[in-house]
């Protein structure tokens, strides 16, 4: 696979993987939306089933990691990808990240406008939040739509959080390592696209109630940037402050997992 491949394969599977991801948040979030309340589980499926559409689109390009955690863990497993092309994968991966998020404004651009000037989402005049949820979330830094971007603790313990987003990127990532690879070993094959989309299923119905389940650093870092930057009316802040978790936690837990793999499995 050339640069180029990989960086343009990375980009477009991880913009689609972010937009129908996000796009069920929002789905599920928006006041004026169709699936409003439809709850956790049309979000894990949701989330599944963009990991399957994003893997089977871009595998062919440039074996659809869409992960800068199992970038990481394909360049530290023996006979892995050269660590000169784990810069381009991250590029495209960041990008893509970020185009999916302006996708999911773009098409849900009238629902986010009608949730952030409802009286009951944001408050009064001047927007000042009026509910115990609102004034919550505006105290730890989080808007009332940052969750369709980017995730957030339901309980802020450093030490815990970071655990959590390593114990469900080890999960992710073995199963990659083991049994998602192409013939190659360079990045999902088609049947590895199947069973990486069930187990991160899994992981968010197990494992993402504490954090939301980043799992994926691209996949919290790039939407957070756009909400920090799109013109939403009342969005409050994009919690800066709990950000580097949904990076570190993964990027850890993808090492650990290709120390395993190396060890036990290689």
């Amino acid at each position: 696979m050339s640069s180029s491949d990989i960086f343009i394969g990375e980009t477009i599977g991880t913009a689609i993987l972010i937009l129908l991801g996000g796009g069920v948040c929002a789905a599920v979030t928006l006041k004026a939306s169709k699936a409003r309340n439809a709850g956790w589980l049309a979000i894990t499926f949701g989330w599944g089933f963009a990991v399957l559409t994003a893997v089977y689109t871009s595998a062919p390009l440039s074996g659809a990691h869409l992960n800068p955690a199992v970038t990481l863990a394909l360049a530290l497993k023996k006979n892995g990808i050269s660590w000169s092309d784990v810069p381009v994968y991250w590029g495209g991966q960041l990008l893509g990240a970020m185009i999916g998020a302006a996708l999911v404004w773009v098409a849900y651009y009238g629902q986010f406008h009608a949730h952030l000037t409802d009286k009951e989402i944001v408050g009064g005049p001047g927007a000042q939040a009026t509910t115990a949820k609102a004034v919550e979330a505006q105290e730890k830094g989080a808007g009332p739509v940052l969750g369709i971007f980017s995730t957030g603790p339901e309980v802020r313990v450093a030490w815990q959080n970071v655990a959590t987003e390593v114990i469900g990127t080890i999960v992710l990532v073995l199963a990659v390592l083991t049994q998602g690879l192409n013939d190659n070993g360079n990045g999902l094959g088609v049947l590895g696209a199947l069973i990486t989309s069930l187990v991160v299923v899994s992981i968010g119905l197990s494992l993402g109630g504490p954090t939301g389940y980043a799992i994926n650093p691209a996949r919290d870092l790039g939407p957070r940037i756009v909400h920090a930057l799109l013109p939403l009316p009342n969005k409050g802040g994009s919690d800066w402050s709990y950000a580097w978790v949904p990076v570190v936690g993964p990027l850890i837990g993808g090492a650990i997992a290709a120390g395993i793999y190396n060890v036990a499995f290689a």
